[in-house]
């Protein structure tokens, strides 16, 4: 195999602006194509080349095919008179066809909407009363939550299953012998590379997720550099996550080989996944990483073939890391990368965890960086403030949303995280916590996070979230809520006498107390729901410190 290495940033500081840039971005093919175009052509160049394996399905793509079933499908929609300001609505799993609806979707220049499988029927309808799309392809298992959406909406909308089909259902394999249209060329964009590609959603930590926008701008695409042929990856995340989006589009770009699953998560089916296809390319979210370095599995199973092992998307404890890292061959094979879904794109790669392990890495091209103080003045190394980026590519916001857009991204189109950070003298950046999380006991101020990364050294602790509970005369105690490895004892008072002794200040000491729980609340992005998890923390001890 070609190990070549992606692209490593060449970081520069502007003193005098207190900028870090990840210096100029280069196309790789002609900058007016677009994402549909690009992937059109590089498809028909390999067409006998494994497209897609699906470990659950057990079915078999090569490109040629991918390729004709996409074409397939967007003659459908065209015969349905859909234009480029029609939007597709998507609730489904990790199908063998799921490919050749995104594919066709950006062969018409036509975003869809990408909503979680997870999301009830008020948060559909929600979602899409916002779009209105008048196209739905969905999961049987979900089919009956979107018709009563649409009900609701009163959307003249076609729904297409995916898989498990009601007997009443337009089935995808119905699609997929609609003629082919004579001579069918990907269209051309209207608003050129400006035009939405895709809409996602939020991860709702804060409430109803929001209709984030994506450019069809090749500053998405993964890798940062061209990705050899012999490819292997995987990620679980389905087209709704960046991460899942940005690997479909990295398999038709590239001509990698794509292994899918539609199966709820499973640790020890993903180790299976490594070792019978020999993935080359793993992508997955921290909580992933955090349930497959604790399976059982996980010590046995050959992961000889991985040569990058991509995750990120929240924080991860550097205890997890080290284990996943223990078990890969490869140098520099474990990378950190921190993006937000607004960003369109990565925004920076850590490349060096094994000098840097706590740092989530330094802009990639294309990116600037500046850390600002609540003045919105530049700070600069070493100064803590909160991060905002500048992609130097169009967003178009949230999808019908501009209040809070403009909450998002400043007059300068510099994004603005949340998030408190630092970068270091070497261009490395640091996160602390997110700005809304900060805590304040006795009018000192402090972060969740600094008592989740002393919490995490315990060698019985799988995950941990923590959260201020509210005290008349402190102001905000410390709490914990927090996972037990599989097989291991841990008790609370053994989590606040940790902390107690390994903690160098007092007001960081869990004074509220902690909580042994099964799991932690998430979003159907799998961020974990700080709040959620302090609701049910304040539930369980009922005015009772210590349980």
């Amino acid at each position: 195999m070609d190990r070549r290495m992606p692209h490593k940033p060449q970081i520069t500081f502007d003193d005098k602006l207190k900028v870090w840039s990840g210096g100029e971005r280069s196309n790789y093919f002609a900058p007016h194509l677009s994402i549909g175009e690009i992937i059109f052509r590089e498809m028909e160049r390999h067409p006998k080349l494994i497209a897609q394996i699906s470990a659950t399905e057990k079915t078999v793509l090569t490109r040629e095919e991918v390729r004709l079933n996409a074409m397939r499908v967007a003659s459908y929609m065209r015969r349905l008179g859909l234009k480029q300001t029609d939007i597709v609505g998507l609730i489904a799993r990790n199908t063998t066809h799921l490919v050749a609806v995104a594919y066709a979707c950006f062969f018409n220049g036509m975003p869809f909407h990408s909503l979680n499988i997870s999301y009830d029927q008020e948060t559909i309808e929600k979602l899409f009363s916002i779009t209105r799309p008048r196209l739905i392809f969905c999961d049987g298992d979900e089919y009956e939550r979107v018709v009563a959406a649409t009900e609701t909406l009163k959307l003249d909308a076609t729904i297409i299953t995916m898989r498990n089909h009601p007997l009443s259902s337009l089935r995808i394999q119905d699609i997929l012998t609609t003629p082919i249209e004579e001579n069918f060329q990907p269209s051309h964009l209207e608003q050129g590379p400006d035009q939405t590609l895709a809409i996602l959603c939020s991860s709702g930590t804060t409430g109803v997720p929001k209709a984030v926008t994506v450019t069809n701008s090749q500053q998405i695409l993964w890798s940062c550099s061209a990705m050899p042929i012999d490819v292997v990856q995987y990620c679980h995340s389905t087209l709704d996550w960046f991460s899942g989006l940005s690997m479909c589009i990295n398999c038709g770009v590239f001509s990698t080989t794509s292994i899918i699953a539609d199966n709820k998560f499973d640790p020890g089916f993903v180790c299976h996944i490594i070792e019978e296809y020999k993935v080359t390319f793993l992508v997955q979210s921290p909580a992933q990483m955090a349930m497959l370095v604790g399976c059982p599995e996980f010590e046995s199973v050959d992961l000889s073939s991985i040569w990058r092992c991509v995750y990120g998307g929240t924080a991860c404890s550097v205890e997890v890391q080290h284990r996943m890292r223990s078990r890969l061959q490869q140098a520099d094979c474990l990378v950190f990368s921190y993006n937000l879904t607004e960003m369109n794109s990565l925004g920076c790669l850590n490349h060096h965890f094994d000098e840097k392990p706590n740092s989530v890495g330094r802009p990639v091209r294309g990116i600037k960086v500046k850390i600002i103080n609540e003045k919105d003045d530049a700070l600069g190394p070493s100064e803590m403030g909160e991060v905002c980026f500048h992609t130097g590519q169009h967003w178009s916001g949230y999808y019908g949303n501009p209040e809070e857009t403009r909450t998002m991204i400043d007059s300068q189109r510099w994004l603005h995280t949340g998030d408190l950070g630092y970068m270091d003298p070497d261009g490395f950046l640091y996160l602390v916590d997110r700005k809304k999380d900060m805590l304040k006991y006795q009018s000192i101020v402090y972060y969740p996070n600094e008592v989740e990364r002393v919490i995490c050294q315990m060698p019985n602790v799988a995950e941990v979230c923590v959260f201020g509970v509210w005290d008349a005369v402190n102001g905000d105690e410390a709490a914990a809520s927090v996972v037990k490895k599989p097989g291991t004892q841990l008790s609370a008072q053994d989590v606040v006498s940790f902390v107690r002794e390994h903690i160098d200040a007092t007001y960081k000491e869990l004074n509220a107390g902690a909580i042994i729980v099964e799991e932690l609340a998430r979003s159907p992005n799998g961020k974990t729901l700080r709040m959620a998890t302090k609701e049910h923390f304040l539930k369980v001890t009922r005015g009772s410190k210590f349980n």
